[in-house]
């Protein structure tokens, strides 16, 4: 099949194929990079044992919602650093100064989200619980 005959195929699909569609390359994609990214696997691990001591220990509604919002952002962003790793990667095996710097800021941005989950978690602690971490 040409790109041409897929592109319009694609573009004849009824509406419930364009609900359907999109939840199945999701899944295919969150199935992908779980099977793939080690890191990831480690990442969806810490967020579950976070998701949980946010339930059990007796937040307020408000800081629990931060903290269950910080975890899901660690996930999105790390999953957008696997899809800039993966376009790199296919594009081209060369050192390349742009290719580089994609990957950086990638990386930069997952770093970023995780200080954030670090920070909350620490901000809630104390607020809470008066932990002096310090």
């Amino acid at each position: 099949m040409s790109d041409k005959q897929y592109a319009q195929k694609v573009k004849e699909k009824s509406s419930v194929g364009h609900i359907v569609k999109p939840v199945d390359s999701s899944k295919d994609g969150l199935s992908a990079v779980h099977r793939h990214k080690r890191t990831f696997r480690q990442l969806v691990w810490l967020n579950v044992i976070l998701l949980v001591v946010a339930v059990i220990l007796d937040f307020g509604p408000a800081t629990r919602m931060m903290l269950i919002i910080a975890s899901f952002l660690s996930l999105i962003v790390k999953l957008f650093n696997t899809a800039i790793e993966a376009v790199v990667g296919h594009t081209t095996t060369a050192h390349h100064e742009l290719a580089k710097r994609a990957k950086d800021a990638g990386s930069a941005a997952q770093m970023l989200a995780l200080v954030l989950l670090a920070v909350l978690w620490f901000m809630a602690l104390w607020r809470e619980y008066g932990l002096n971490i310090w």
